[in-house]
């Protein structure tokens, strides 16, 4: 899709944003700026084996925030925090039926990473590729509930 074309009404009208991630080298670090200093919510924190991550989860609205880090050097987020250092990594939106949004984003002539849901951490999600979206990761969750909640076998 060209950076001239307008988004299509059906994607201009994405959900909510579920959560901004950010990659940090530790996230007990980082909490102390996020929970002690800014006063968010910590929600959770978990680790994510098969992605080789440890994430916290912070509310803030109807949003959460994202920490990442990661637990193994030869990971995408372990190049990312070096390469780039700690920052902002992907916004995720909420859609109610992932896999109709992603063919449609994919019949419009956006790049997928994931062409169809995979199990994430709080749900069915898929990731925009960086060069349809300006350079911004976007990540796509399906909202609880959705078709691919139990295709996933999500409870």
């Amino acid at each position: 899709m060209s950076a001239g074309r307008p988004l299509p009404a059906r994607i201009r009208s994405l959900g909510k944003i579920h959560h901004v991630a950010l990659i940090v080298a530790s996230i007990e670090t980082a909490l102390g700026l996020w929970r002690d200093m800014l006063g968010l919510e910590l929600e959770t924190i978990m680790d994510i084996e098969h992605d080789r991550v440890r994430i916290a989860f912070l509310t803030v609205g109807e949003s959460k925030i994202e920490l990442v880090q990661p637990t193994d050097d030869s990971t995408g987020v372990a190049r990312f925090l070096a390469a780039k250092g700690e920052g902002f990594h992907h916004v995720c939106f909420e859609v109610p039926n992932l896999t109709e949004t992603l063919l449609r984003l994919e019949m419009d002539g956006l790049e997928l990473i994931d062409t169809a849901p995979r199990k994430g951490a709080e749900g069915p999600v898929a990731f925009i590729h960086p060069r349809s979206c300006h350079g911004v990761l976007v990540e796509l969750i399906e909202a609880p509930g959705g078709p691919a909640w139990t295709a996933l076998g999500f409870g």
